[in-house]
């Protein structure tokens, strides 16, 4: 049996492993000890895959540039501790509103490299990003110029990007894509010259560069070229921030691009479109952190009706994303990893749309098994809710066979705390 086990697939963390006998370790820690040990639901943050990741973002712009900035889109796992990782190495970070705001200034981020961006800023965002210092606030239509020019004292200038929907969509599930004609963000191509020329003439304004975001889990590059024929067309701006959006593996079957192909492609389209010297942004999000992170599951039911149903202790509480996109996920038994049983994986939630994983393959799986779903670093923790009051999973680092909590699991009286 220990023969025919195969390690990890890519969605796994870097550096995860079965034993031999069959037992997954992620960080150097063993699977099963840590749902022991902190309970689950869990998710379980593999700190040297963040490293390593931010990294060779890092080396990759590295080596095809000088005048580079990597942000980390923080709204991909909205966590202190993980924004507090990404400081430590030195990357940028882009908010998208107050909160996340408030999270990065606590995580120990310099307010310079900090971002704000967001289609429906409030006026209290926008002067507490003000006040804070900011590197930049993204404008995303009129109102955010006409509030800044009101907050902004005479005398002062904030320095500010555009964001430009550049009227290309990317193959992915129309829920994260967010550069079409027809988006909710940005000024579209219309809209966008005579916006340019009003910040351009404010005596509060500095306008610095454009930005696009033209949407997530890309793992066609090709629409990059025309989005950012797109800003070049509408000026000679020193700086173009060319958003995120490299896709990542959340099933063994799935193959994007490396970091090295995204980041060459970006910079080489940038340099043979709107000329050498151009400072690049760029907000990797998903692409640090999905993979990262695994989330543990125990299995407290099966049921087997016209199909097999494994019913596990979370569910649409920890990963809204297969409810709200149909994302694809996959799933193995911790210590009897394979195949054999085609099920539904689902969670315990007052939902018939409360389905983790539609025909998930498992070996044998019982009542008491802990589920391990990987790839799952992305979005989850930071959408998570509280659905029939289930209280949020811990989130857990581990590295060099090391466990520790960086946030707490939620307690029943935690949600009752803001009652009056």
């Amino acid at each position: 049996m220990a023969a025919a086990v195969q390690k990890p697939s890519p969605a796994y963390p870097l550096g995860s492993r079965l034993d031999d006998d069959g037992r997954l370790e992620i960080g150097g820690c063993d699977a099963l000890d840590l749902a022991r040990e902190f309970g689950t639901p869990a998710l379980i943050v593999a700190v040297d895959d963040i490293r390593a990741r931010v990294r060779a973002f890092q080396a990759a712009f590295a080596a095809r540039t000088d005048a580079f900035e990597v942000h980390f889109a923080s709204k991909a796992f909205a966590c202190t501790a993980v924004m507090r990782l990404m400081a430590e190495e030195g990357l940028a970070c882009d908010v998208a509103g107050g909160g996340e705001l408030h999270m990065a200034l606590k995580a120990g981020f310099d307010p310079g490299r900090i971002h704000l961006h967001g289609n429906a800023k409030s006026r209290r965002e926008l002067e507490e990003a003000h006040a804070a210092g900011v590197g930049h606030v993204v404008l995303d239509n009129i109102r955010d110029i006409e509030r800044l020019e009101e907050i902004v004292a005479p005398g002062e200038r904030q320095p500010v990007q555009m964001r430009i929907a550049p009227g290309v969509s990317p193959d992915t599930h129309p829920s994260i894509s967010t550069g079409g004609p027809n988006t909710k963000f940005g000024f579209n191509l219309d809209a966008a010259a005579p916006a340019i020329e009003r910040v351009m003439a404010s005596d509060r304004l500095d306008l610095e560069g454009l930005h696009i975001h033209i949407g997530s889990q890309i793992v066609d590059l090709a629409p990059f070229r025309p989005a950012i024929a797109a800003l070049a067309d509408l000026g000679d701006f020193r700086m173009f921030n060319l958003g995120g959006g490299l896709g990542v593996a959340y099933t063994e079957f799935d193959h994007p691009p490396s970091i090295e192909d995204y980041v060459a492609f970006k910079v080489d389209a940038v340099e043979q479109i709107a000329g050498p010297g151009k400072r690049i942004l760029d907000e990797p999000g998903r692409a640090l952190v999905a993979n990262s992170t695994v989330t543990l599951y125990t299995v407290e039911s099966v049921k087997r009706n016209v199909m097999t149903y494994v019913a596990v202790d979370g569910g649409m509480s920890d990963n809204l994303r297969p409810m709200l996109y149909g994302a694809r996920y996959e799933a193995q038994i911790v210590g009897r990893p394979g195949g054999g049983t085609r099920c539904h994986l689902v969670g315990k939630h007052c939902e018939s749309g409360d389905v983790l994983i539609h025909d998930a393959d498992l070996a044998d799986p019982r009542a008491g098994d802990v589920i391990v779903t990987p790839a799952t670093g992305a979005y989850g923790f930071s959408m998570a809710n509280t659905y029939n009051g289930q209280p949020r999973a811990p989130v857990v680092f581990v590295s060099g066979g090391d466990a520790r909590v960086v946030v707490r699991r939620e307690t029943y009286e935690d949600l009752t705390v803001r009652d009056v």
